[in-house]
């Protein structure tokens, strides 16, 4: 029998999103007996057609409802838009109604992590914003815990609400070291109480 899986989905731009998945990704494959499922969504476009190929490029493949709905955990994650999450991750999130009515993601364990250009760019608002329809959907929201030692002498990233990064205007700037950290401390809360919750530890 296959393990359970921590879904680690996420909609990235400019690539800082996505560095921050791979880290919450390495956060749940710490813990024995999970893994972890890293997807990401498709931009969408404004004429409302399917723009994207199905399968990407390179990177993780999309993420489908039914990987949604079977996974024992999930980890959200979206860059900052006027301190909202980004409409491809939304626009994901909005096809998930049939999810709902059966109650398939009741009592699951979920996280959120953002990513944003400006140090003060919305990033609780947003990670708040990722918060709303997990909380619709029954799902345990699980933030970061204070005795996570980054949280208190980070000067870039990390909030209570969840792994946070600051990108930089120019979007270059990489995940320093404290950022990373607080990343992979959250998958690996999300992994443990994916276990914990699902009476599989």
């Amino acid at each position: 029998m296959a393990d359970p899986y921590v879904l680690v989905l996420y909609y990235s731009r400019h690539g800082a999103t996505a560095a921050m998945a791979a880290q919450v990704a390495r956060g749940v494959e710490s813990v024995a007996g999970i893994d972890a499922r890293l997807r990401t969504v498709p931009a969408i476009s404004a004429t409302c057609e399917q723009t994207e190929d199905e399968i990407p490029d390179d990177g993780p493949l999309y993420g489908e409802l039914d990987e949604l709905r079977d996974c024992a955990g999930l980890v959200l994650g979206s860059p900052t838009r006027f301190g909202n999450m980004a409409s491809p991750l939304k626009y994901f999130l909005d096809q998930s109604s049939a999810l709902w009515l059966s109650g398939a993601l009741i009592d699951k364990p979920a996280a959120v992590f953002t990513s944003t250009a400006s140090l003060h760019g919305g990033q609780e608002t947003t990670l708040l914003s990722m918060m709303l329809p997990l909380l619709h959907h029954g799902m345990v929201l699980a933030g970061l815990p204070y005795s996570e030692p980054g949280l208190m002498t980070s000067t870039t990233g990390g909030t209570p609400y969840g792994a946070s990064h600051w990108a930089g205007a120019d979007n270059g700037r990489a995940l320093d070291a404290a950022e990373a950290a607080l990343c992979r401390a959250q998958g690996k809360r999300i992994a443990r109480l994916a276990l914990a919750l699902g009476g599989l530890s």
